[in-house]
């Protein structure tokens, strides 16, 4: 069993648990739950950019990556850096992260949230909008083309913006259908966890244009952006390289003034 086959088995068993203590009902009284979201793909279509930053304290390749840093602190910082969005990881056991971290994010910055998570379940999507996300990330490799149809309708149909990642051209043959706003390739193989960008460049011309591209792990510098942009990706998400630092607010603002020297009035805030 390799280790994406053991994060779903105890992702199946943690929802489980969760939908016998907190029916859906609950969920949909939240407050936030009929807020209305912020697109991320929108954003994506108007940025220089394109950069969504995350907040990830480990992972299971790397180990710790920056346990000291609180989420309010990280959202806040990559908001006024001028990303995109923020991806929040919320899984405990393998990634340190959990639901807490999204609902202390939203109350700290008005930009788009994607829920980062191994959605298996479609309590986990309304659970995603209860805690404040604009956006879910689907997983091709844990998903069969149904449970992708039947996930990614019930987000649109509350409103929620739907990232689905592959890894080969066989999960994404699998994947497109009209319910997806982005396809994001993962250049990290989630077996091997060995990471290039050749398989961002080899599937780039097999997504139609009808799906904003991002382009998701590994990208650590502003020429790597540059090139990928160069094969249509208009997203890149990017994690680690910011969260290693001690500031990581500071570091994507670097990071962006670097790749756009002259952001335009809507990268700024401006309009």
């Amino acid at each position: 069993m390799n280790i994406l086959d053991k994060i779903v088995a105890d992702k199946r068993k943690e929802v489980a648990l969760k939908k016998s203590i907190v029916p859906v009902s609950q969920l949909e009284n939240s407050v936030l739950f009929n807020r209305n979201s912020i697109s991320l793909s929108n954003k994506l279509k108007v940025s220089q950019t394109g950069i969504i930053a995350e907040h990830k304290r480990r992972s299971p390749s790397k180990s710790v990556i920056n346990q000291s840093l609180n989420v309010q602190d990280v959202a806040i910082g990559y908001e006024n850096a001028g990303v995109c969005g923020m991806s929040v990881l919320t899984d405990g056991k393998y990634f340190g992260g959990s639901l807490d971290d999204l609902l202390l994010a939203r109350a700290s910055v008005d930009m788009p949230l994607l829920r980062k998570e191994f959605i298996i379940d479609t309590y986990q999507i309304i659970e995603a909008k209860a805690h404040g996300a604009d956006v879910i990330l689907l997983i091709a490799a844990i998903l069969e083309r149904e449970e992708i149809k039947i996930l990614s309708e019930t987000a649109k149909s509350i409103g929620l913006d739907v990232l689905l990642e592959v890894h080969n051209e066989e999960e994404l043959n699998k994947s497109l259908m009209p319910s997806l706003d982005m396809l994001g390739v993962n250049n990290r193989n989630l077996k091997t966890f060995e990471v290039g960008l050749d398989i961002s460049k080899s599937l780039s011309g097999k997504i139609p244009n009808d799906f904003v591209k991002v382009s998701e792990s590994g990208i650590s510098n502003i020429e790597a952006i540059k090139e990928l942009q160069q094969f249509g990706y208009k997203g890149f998400l990017i994690g680690e390289n910011f969260m290693k630092t001690d500031n990581p607010g500071e570091s994507a603002r670097d990071f962006i003034k670097s790749l756009s020297p002259n952001p335009s009035p809507k990268e700024r805030g401006i309009i």
